[in-house]
């Protein structure tokens, strides 16, 4: 493997807590919390709670792979392009100027954490990549498979993303990159998919795919990752589903429900097995970090069960770009101001492939499962606004239509009606466009970016028996600010606040390095 170096961050923080060395970072914490009783009379029992952890960061940033499901999609041949453009310093002009390469809309690398204040007790932010080390979107390597066989080049100018001039400038690069063979089993994507599908792992001399092989394909799958890791000297390799979204898969006792009997079902070609299913299990069993960027249930119970089986992390899903991103802000602060949303009704329409796929009766149930969640932990979070008196839950409807003229613009138009005091109403109306994959592109870096940071976490408790460092749970919920339907721990709900979970991230990436949790107490300014 090539040899990787260390390199100092940016910000030092003089903290006893933290110990760095040249490859390793020790961090001692203490979590502190409150457990809670609810008694029947409505009263509330707090217990103060602190245990204290240590945490140990490897600083050797590792030569990191990418494999896209879906390579030549929309998200998929923008993110390579927007990669290439920034790796080699591609300009390119426009009508309203000249346009130099960036990675705006990324979280990690157009964006700044909040490290404390200046004497005079003013906020100062540093770049969110500069206070531990955290692998480049440039130095990535990418490759992936689709049902598609069309070259980057050829996808690009297909998706209608990006400009002529840039797609110009990209085409010496992107036309030899050819996406793998990959999984298709026609039942789980719209029936409008299949004259797209001639790049398929399994077929018969007609082309048309085999469904009696599924465990072959995880097979298959296993080998490309493989070798695309040793044919290109990685260290690590990320897998990311950013292909069309599929049906829901439905959930069977003794089929997908067990470890065991997911394995079953993919060696007796179960129908109820997805293709995304297929990559997770695939991914799982070499502990490949995998996460599902599409609103499906990739993660069936057999396919968490067999994550923490093999200590193998997975993240999802659906990827949290516009609409919603809003949706979760927006809800948040009506019920934080004591504003009661009685209704949301989101409308959107757009013209890419997506869209296209999404046009299918059985694939927008996905997404509209996906899309209706993200409300729930704000909703529950007031019973003053929502109990059994004047109800508990929101009117939410969500529309979503296919225009093949708007391209990859997407349109939505969202509408949140709400109650006042003494029978008064509100209504916010918002009307948004946006360049679909050029909002999600940036949300895939992210995504890739920290995945492959919380692999080099590990940690231990103060009173552990063993005294061994254990790495993260297998379930990467810290990606949650980047997911509409954040996949969590059996058991757990979901967080869907956007600040909540853009504080968890932050406020980890703070402890690590030896600083306190954030707060906005500023007592530089309210206290003599």
């Amino acid at each position: 493997m090539t040899v990787q170096t260390f390199e100092a961050p940016t910000v030092k923080v003089a903290s006893d807590k933290a110990v760095w060395s040249q490859d390793v970072l020790k961090t001692k914490y203490t979590y502190e919390n409150s457990i809670v009783e609810k008694t029947q009379d409505g009263k509330f029992n707090v217990n103060p709670i602190s245990i204290d952890y240590e945490f140990k960061v490897d600083l050797i940033k590792p030569k990191t792979g990418l494999l896209l499901v879906g390579l030549g999609g929309n998200n998929g041949s923008t993110l390579v392009s927007a990669i290439l453009a920034n790796k080699h310093n591609i300009s390119f002009e426009t009508k309203e100027g000249v346009v130099k390469p960036n990675y705006y809309g990324s979280v990690t690398q157009s964006s700044t954490i909040k490290i404390g204040v200046d004497q005079t007790g003013n906020d100062i932010y540093a770049p969110f990549t500069s206070l531990l080390p955290m692998v480049s979107p440039n130095d990535l390597v990418v490759s992936g498979w689709d049902i598609n066989k069309a070259n980057l080049k050829d996808a690009a100018k297909r998706s209608k993303v990006l400009d002529v001039t840039l797609q110009q400038k990209l085409a010496p690069y992107l036309e030899n990159i050819v996406p793998l063979p990959s999984v298709y089993y026609p039942d789980f994507i719209a029936l409008n998919q299949v004259e797209r599908a001639d790049n398929i792992i399994n077929k018969d001399s007609n082309g048309k795919a085999l469904l009696n092989s599924k465990w072959n394909d995880v097979e298959t799958i296993r080998k490309n990752i493989k070798d695309f890791k040793q044919e290109n000297d990685l260290d690590k390799v990320i897998v990311l589903w950013t292909a069309n979204t599929e049906r829901y898969a439905e959930i069977i006792e003794g089929v997908n429900d067990t470890a065991e009997n997911l394995i079953n079902s993919i060696k007796s070609n179960h129908h109820e097995v997805s293709p995304s299913t297929v990559f997770a299990v695939a991914c799982i069993l070499d502990k490949v970090p995998y996460i599902n960027g599409s609103p499906q249930n990739t993660f069936v119970p057999g396919c968490i069960e067999l994550a923490e089986q093999y200590n193998s992390f997975i993240g999802g899903d659906d990827f949290k770009s516009g609409q919603t991103k809003l949706k979760s802000v927006l809800a948040q602060f009506l019920v934080d101001a004591g504003i009661r949303p009685i209704s949301v009704a989101s409308y959107n329409h757009l013209g890419n492939n997506d869209g296209y796929n999404l046009s299918s009766p059985m694939q927008f149930r996905s997404k509209e499962i996906s899309k209706q969640s993200v409300i729930d932990d704000i909703i529950e979070s007031n019973e003053i606004l929502y109990n059994d008196k004047v109800g508990k839950t929101v009117d939410h409807c969500i529309v979503i239509k296919y225009i093949p003229a708007v391209g990859d613009s997407k349109v939505a138009m969202d509408e949140y009606y709400s109650e006042l005091m003494l029978g008064g109403h509100n209504k916010i109306a918002v009307h948004n466009v946006c360049e679909d994959s050029l909002l999600a592109t940036p949300l895939i870096i992210d995504l890739v970016v920290v995945t492959e940071l919380l692999s080099r976490i590990s940690y231990k408790r103060s009173d552990s028996k063993s005294g061994n460092y254990e790495e993260l749970y297998s379930v990467l919920s810290f990606l949650s600010y980047w997911l509409k339907a954040p996949l969590t721990r059996p058991g757990f709900r979901p967080i869907n606040g956007l600040n909540k979970q853009r504080t968890a991230i932050e406020n980890l990436i703070r402890l690590l390095v030896g600083l306190p949790a954030n707060n906005e107490l500023r007592f530089e300014e309210r206290l003599l």
